[in-house]
């Protein structure tokens, strides 16, 4: 309530509230530790108000003097407000919005560098999948992330669950044995994970939705949601939230929701998310599944069903279904993503910023509770 209370008054400032986790494993305690500092380090971020009770903090990895520590490491100032050292809830929320304040003044100041387009960090995602997806949405976004690639970027895709079906054609694209072995590793693991809990991946993936939209095989979903990968090498496979030491085309082992991709993907470095939508079998407006919950990163939907942008224009930055209707080309649409990307990068805000509405997020964790 006190760290929500302070941003609630202060301009300019991100909230995150991390789940109440108690009794997690270390597996799962070294995930939120690197959600929290990866947040932290995000270049999105300009500061950071670590906000506490410190005799409550149990683990080292999440003491709020580690967290703080790690992410100083970056360079940016980092300040803990401690509640029992205010003296109280009263004193600590002055203190807190005269920080939060004091660090949103000193941010204001910073002035904006020219760069070069491979500096730029992106996460990709793909939902609501119908038949464009794979003729239009995705190969447009795929055209982008080549061209991120080939100029020294460095993009995400994941959900473990999407690739299956798909996953000989990534393994091909491996860097090395290694990257090839943890990749189907992930692959493995998740459709023995859901076989466990009497559920075949293979028979009940593509969902009903999709099908409705017109994707008939798990074969036909999958070779869609990898189009957005586009077409060079993998890098190497990252855990949730972990943020790669090197440039390069990563693929991140996690579930498939937007409740908690997008912020994994922004601990990870993300500058900003893009959501390329399908929804070709609604006959009502397609819902919008996230608006903010890469907290710090930014939510950009592209969709390459012409429909889909007719109905929901109002949220949607980018539509590629001109590739449906033959006035542009893949490789032209992609062009034209490049060039509002940059904008975005420049400062151009998505449609969903324009919200004053932050989505609940969940932390992606594996681990049983102890």
């Amino acid at each position: 309530m006190l760290a929500a209370k302070i941003a609630e008054n202060v301009s300019g400032t991100k909230l995150f509230i991390p789940p109440d986790e108690d009794g997690r494993d270390s597996q799962d305690r070294q995930t939120l530790s690197r959600v929290f500092i990866g947040l932290g380090t995000n270049p999105n971020v300009g500061a950071v108000l670590v906000v506490c009770n410190k005799k409550n903090a149990g683990y080292d990895e999440l003491r709020p003097e580690f967290i703080a520590f790690e992410i100083a490491k970056s360079g940016k100032r980092v300040e803990i407000l401690d509640v029992d050292e205010c003296k109280g809830l009263y004193r600590a929320l002055g203190e807190g919005i005269r920080i939060a304040r004091d660090m949103v003044l000193e941010i204001s100041e910073l002035q904006r560098t020219a760069v070069d387009f491979g500096k730029l960090t992106v996460g990709i995602k793909c939902g609501l999948s119908d038949a464009t997806s794979g003729i239009s949405g995705n190969p447009t976004v795929g055209y982008m992330v080549d061209y991120l690639i080939d100029r020294g970027g460095t993009a995400f895709f994941s959900e473990t669950t999407e690739v299956i079906g798909a996953e000989d054609i990534l393994a091909k694209r491996c860097k090395d044995e290694h990257v090839k072995k943890a990749f189907l590793d992930a692959v493995y693991r998740t459709e023995e994970e859901a076989k466990a809990t009497g559920e075949d991946i293979r028979t009940i993936n593509p969902i009903p939705a999709n099908i409705e939209a017109g994707i008939s095989t798990l074969e036909e979903k999958s070779l869609s949601a990898i189009a957005k990968a586009g077409h060079r090498q993998i890098s190497g496979v990252i855990k949730y939230a972990e943020r790669p030491k090197q440039a390069g085309l990563y693929f991140m082992d996690s579930w498939m929701s937007s409740t908690s991709l997008f912020l994994g993907y922004a601990a990870a470095g993300a500058n900003f998310v893009i959501f390329q939508m399908g929804g070709g079998a609604l006959p009502q407006d397609p819902p919008m599944p996230a608006v903010a919950t890469g907290v710090v990163a930014p939510v950009f939907y592209t969709t390459g069903n012409p429909r889909t942008y007719s109905k929901v224009r109002d949220e949607i930055d980018f539509n590629a279904g001109t590739v449906i209707q033959k006035k542009e080309t893949i490789d032209q649409a992609g062009q034209r993503l490049i060039q509002e990307i940059c904008k975005i990068a420049q400062g151009k805000m998505t449609k969903m910023e324009t919200w004053a509405y932050q989505d609940p997020v969940e932390v992606f964790l594996t681990g049983p509770k102890l």
